[in-house]
């Protein structure tokens, strides 16, 4: 085939088949991202770290290599071929999820993920892309929300695999296996995928051709619902990353888990994570569309209220002394806490042409990803150890209650941005003008900075 071939008129079979091989993808984004905290009580154990430590293997370090090379892979997704792009990155990322098992100390470890995150750097925003170009509009909140729904099959993979195995035949053999099946997925994106002809379902939005990058980040910039989507998100992550994080820690410490039996603590964990993220992922997707065929304000508040509401069971599932109990409460704010991710990357598509999809969900991941998980984990295993003088055992149950606060402050920035977006939805022009470029925050930075025109 023609490597510049484009997928013109695509099957409802084949874009069905796309979207699930894409959602595959991510999933083993998740498996391979989340398997660290699932066994980070063995590793800790063996390489006698601290919880500041394992937030640095989770968080920060990781995640600036992510977003750093985040956004030259969009622009290259938005110009090249995302087809080849997905298929590079999932191979790379599984590859170093393999060696990790090899690993003799924390300074490999760090390395290592580090080689993880910047494989993952290029999963999402070529898939954003082509999801959609592959399905109209009113389409693509539930189209992205089967695609985020891979977040939710990883973590059950991670937890359900990851801790049998680890009990069986240890840690290490988790990863080396793990690694295997993104290789295997990266060949079949390879030679199975047609490129999705850019701006398929899209009308009047202009040429398709991506405009230069600053011009996107300028745009971006002057639209005040994306700031505060991407705030909202960006604190919404902070929440789940941070807690995602040192959510077995917390049982096995709490509950006193051996070291070689936390599949007693991950199979459950597991499957309440499946069953109620599915849930909350589709859920805040077809509710979204549902609604916003009415108001397009209720794809930013289908999220914020949710937020709102997972706040008291969230407390509720981290202050009771029952093992069951806590796990069959946590459903609750965990469902809740997944409706966010479909709606706000749809309502990110929509503000901008075609030709700037892949690099606007860059953008988006950068600050999601650069404070959620950046220092979701980072600054949770910080509280942790400096809790831990006054709380000892229990300073990770306190350090986890103080980060839901972060939940109200992103519902706040999603009830903002839902004001703004009627505004910025009607601006009948794709075009980037001098007054986005003036109202842009980007802008007045440079200017600020001494590096704008007199």
């Amino acid at each position: 085939m023609n490597k510049n071939s484009q997928l013109e008129s695509p099957s409802k079979a084949y874009k069905y088949y796309m979207l699930g091989i894409l959602t595959l993808v991510y999933m083993f984004n998740f498996v391979d991202r989340q398997i660290l905290s699932v066994l980070q009580e063995p590793i800790r154990a063996e390489f006698d770290l601290s919880d500041t430590q394992l937030g640095l293997l989770q968080g920060i370090t990781f995640a600036l290599f992510y977003v750093t090379v985040g956004i030259p892979i969009a622009r290259w997704a938005d110009v090249g071929n995302r087809r080849n792009i997905v298929s590079l990155a999932v191979g790379t990322w599984s590859l170093m999820t393999s060696l990790t098992g090899f690993a003799q100390n924390f300074l490999q470890l760090l390395l290592i993920r580090i080689g993880v995150g910047v494989g993952e750097a290029g999963g999402s925003p070529p898939a954003h892309s082509m999801i959609s170009d592959l399905f109209k509009p009113e389409q693509r909140a539930r189209a992205l929300a089967v695609y985020s729904s891979g977040i939710t099959f990883g973590i059950f993979l991670a937890y359900v695999f990851g801790g049998w195995v680890s009990d069986n035949y240890g840690w290490r053999t988790v990863f080396i296996i793990l690694g295997i099946p993104g290789v295997i997925i990266a060949l079949v994106v390879r030679y199975t995928f047609i490129e999705p002809k850019r701006g398929l379902h899209d009308v009047d939005t202009g040429s398709v051709k991506p405009p230069p990058v600053m011009d996107v980040i300028h745009f971006l910039g002057s639209r005040k619902s994306f700031l505060h989507l991407s705030m909202g998100s960006a604190l919404h992550a902070f929440v789940g990353y941070g807690i995602s994080a040192f959510l077995v820690s917390f049982y096995v410490r709490t509950y006193q888990i051996p070291h070689d039996n936390i599949s007693q603590i991950t199979l459950p964990i597991g499957f309440i994570i499946g069953i109620a993220g599915l849930i909350g992922t589709f859920g805040g997707g077809y509710l979204a569309d549902r609604l916003g065929l009415k108001d397009k304000r209720w794809y930013l508040w289908v999220p914020a209220i949710s937020t709102l509401l997972a706040i008291p069971f969230a407390y509720a599932a981290f202050l009771v002394d029952s093992l069951k109990l806590s796990m069959t409460l946590y459903a609750i704010p965990l469902m809740l806490g997944t409706m966010y991710l479909g709606p706000v990357i749809a309502v990110a598509h929509s503000l901008v042409m075609p030709g700037m999809r892949a690099l606007t969900s860059a953008v988006l991941f950068f600050i999601l990803n650069l404070i959620g998980l950046g220092l979701g984990p980072t600054l949770l295993g910080m509280t942790s150890d400096l809790l831990k003088p006054q709380f000892g055992s229990e300073s990770l149950r306190y350090a986890m209650l103080i980060a839901f606060i972060g939940y109200a402050w992103s519902a706040s920035h999603y009830f903002i941005a839902a004001k703004y977006l009627p505004a910025d939805l009607d601006r009948s022009s794709f075009e980037l003008t001098d007054s986005d470029r003036e109202a842009s925050i980007i802008y007045k930075l440079i200017r600020l900075a001494g590096f704008g025109r007199n």
